[in-house]
């Protein structure tokens, strides 16, 4: 699986790598992805997620259900 947050859609970013004499090269900044199980009340079951630190954070503050469900409308999260 991509490495891609199933809930804000972060991903890879590209930028430069600035050595000491200025030169620049091309790097990749990746997201801060954790593997993460979360409990649903609503379905009584656990669900497992790959989730940037920003995407638990997002979760803690509207919580796991809302979360879930702007992730679909978006189409970061298939099912």
């Amino acid at each position: 699986m991509a490495r891609i947050c199933e809930i804000t859609g972060k991903t890879y970013m590209s930028g430069n790598k600035v050595s000491h004499s200025n030169k620049k090269t091309k790097r990749v900044f990746k997201p801060n992805l954790q593997t993460k199980k979360f409990y649903i009340p609503e379905e009584d079951r656990y669900i497992t997620l790959k989730v940037s630190t920003e995407g638990i954070r997002n979760i803690n503050k509207k919580g796991i259900s809302a979360c879930l469900k702007e992730a679909r409308e978006k189409g970061y999260l298939a099912k």
